[in-house]
């Protein structure tokens, strides 16, 4: 399973593919201004950035909402860096458009997924990654990962070659049980990928392992292993 991280924030981007973990990126404009990125020439060079340091792919989203325009954008958004990907929202246009960018070979991400009608829809149209919005859909008491298992085998009944990116994840068990259904990949913030670091035993043994090495390096004998 491939891990994205979503955000915008060059530290954090950083911080995830210095551990080698780091598969790729997903931004929105909400996480664009969370950052403080404003205008379109600032928005760009942020794209860039991003790209310098990730090897894997960035998606980048559209603000525009009509066919035309989303394809106009796209293209522009494309042309910025080989790593882009453009993210598409799931509307009719967006499908639409979704269906061209296939036709000459450019990425998509569709985005603002809730239901596995809109994920076959997206399939169907060829784009390279939908965003299931597993977060969101369990903030109004829907099970977000039934989501995924049933897209998981849709697309696997018809050999779909769209990946399933579980977004909106939200803390480590997202994680673990996205991984379980078969989502192809998984995109959070940092806090939740880095959790899956933590466990008691994990802090107690090293802490005692310490200890014991101290204890026997001050007796002069080697500890035991």
């Amino acid at each position: 399973m491939k891990f994205f991280i979503d955000t915008a924030n060059l530290s954090q981007i950083s911080e995830a593919h210095d551990m080698g973990i780091l598969d790729g990126v997903t931004t929105n404009p909400s996480l664009m201004a969370k950052e403080g990125i404003t205008g379109h020439e600032n928005v760009i060079a942020h794209y860039k950035a991003i790209c310098d340091i990730t090897d894997g792919d960035v998606s980048a989203e559209v603000i525009a909402t009509t066919y035309d325009e989303m394809v106009a954008e796209g293209l522009a958004l494309a042309e910025l860096h080989e790593r882009i990907v453009v993210k598409v929202p799931m509307i009719k246009d967006g499908v639409k458009a979704i269906k061209y960018f296939t036709q000459q070979g450019i990425k998509t991400n569709c985005t603002l997924v809730f239901s596995a009608g809109q994920a076959l829809l997206a399939a169907k149209a060829g784009a390279t990654y939908v965003s299931p919005f597993i977060g969101r859909l369990d903030d109004v008491s829907t099970d977000g990962l039934t989501l995924i298992e049933d897209i998981r085998l849709i697309y696997d009944n018809y050999g779909y070659e769209t990946q399933i990116l579980a977004a909106s994840v939200r803390h480590a068990m997202h994680i673990i049980n996205c991984a379980k259904i078969g989502a192809d990949v998984i995109t959070g913030p940092l806090s939740a990928i880095t959790a899956l670091l933590k466990h008691p035993l994990t802090d107690n043994g090293l802490a005692q392992f310490l200890a014991d090495h101290a204890k026997a390096a001050a007796a002069g004998v080697e500890p035991v292993k």
